[in-house]
């Protein structure tokens, strides 16, 4: 998975508000590796309004830093989870 700051570089040139196919032209133009062309190709086709709204929906890595073993651990932790307790799911 492609993480944040390798698809932000490629985001800065983008005038917003930019369709999908507007953001990947503009990536490939500039040079943008597969992975990140690939990312940005699966957004649904809607447009955007800044370089959020396409972190969020290109699926890009959060927390890079954070392997899939301790994220797995996290969303088992049932007492840490940052849900109120009416919400919870029972």
């Amino acid at each position: 998975m492609v993480d944040n700051a390798e698809v932000f570089k490629y985001l800065e040139t983008v005038d917003f508000p930019a369709s999908r196919d507007e953001i990947v032209a503009e990536a490939e133009r500039l040079g943008a590796p597969n992975t990140v062309v690939r990312a940005l190709r699966a957004m649904p086709p809607v447009e955007y309004g800044n370089r959020n709204e396409v972190l969020k929906s290109a699926g890009t890595e959060l927390a890079p830093e954070v392997g899939v073993a301790e994220r797995a651990v996290k969303a088992r932790d049932k007492t840490h989870q940052q849900v109120s307790e009416p919400l919870r799911q029972q």
